[in-house]
């Protein structure tokens, strides 16, 4: 059960991914540097799904994966409720777009080029594309918490009380 419900994590976090390439590739979708960010969360939970699932570990093994699973799964649920906050700000209100990411990572030192995507810009207020009323940034915070919750089940069993 266990190694099976990983793998099911790992291809819900790898369709998180294909369709976002999708996307920005197919469809057009510039994506910010919080998407990147969140594609990243996304990605290494994607991996560490994968690597419980080929170990299939017991007891401790387990529980080991499941807490770097949630850490991983509220690393991105943090960055996508930011990105939510900043798409819900008034206009004007958000800086000005900036510079790519890409760009800043060549230029910036790591630390200045975190901060400077995590107080968000002109580009990452923008609501490019929406299902049922929720933009991509939402979809993420959802499948987010849903993955971290997937992942405290199968690794996190709740201890049995003794039997008498």
């Amino acid at each position: 059960m266990r190694r099976a419900g990983n793998l099911i994590g790992f291809l819900a976090c790898a369709g998180m991914l294909a369709y976002a390439w999708y996307a920005q590739v197919v469809l057009g979708l510039e994506p910010c540097p919080l998407c990147i960010l969140q594609r990243i969360g996304i990605a290494l939970l994607g991996v560490l799904f994968l690597a419980a699932a080929l170990q299939n570990p017991r007891r401790w093994g387990a529980r080991a994966y499941g807490v770097l699973q949630l850490l991983a799964a509220l690393g991105t649920i943090g960055i996508a409720a930011r990105h939510i906050w900043i798409q819900h700000q008034p206009p004007g209100s958000v800086a000005a777009c900036g510079a790519t990411l890409s760009y800043m990572l060549q230029i910036f030192p790591l630390t200045a080029v975190i901060r400077k995507v995590f107080t968000g810009s002109g580009e990452c207020a923008k609501i490019t594309w929406s299902l049922l009323g929720i933009s991509m940034p939402g979809w993420v915070l959802i499948a987010a918490v849903a993955l971290g919750a997937w992942a405290l089940y199968l690794n996190l069993p709740a201890r049995h009380a003794p039997q008498r």
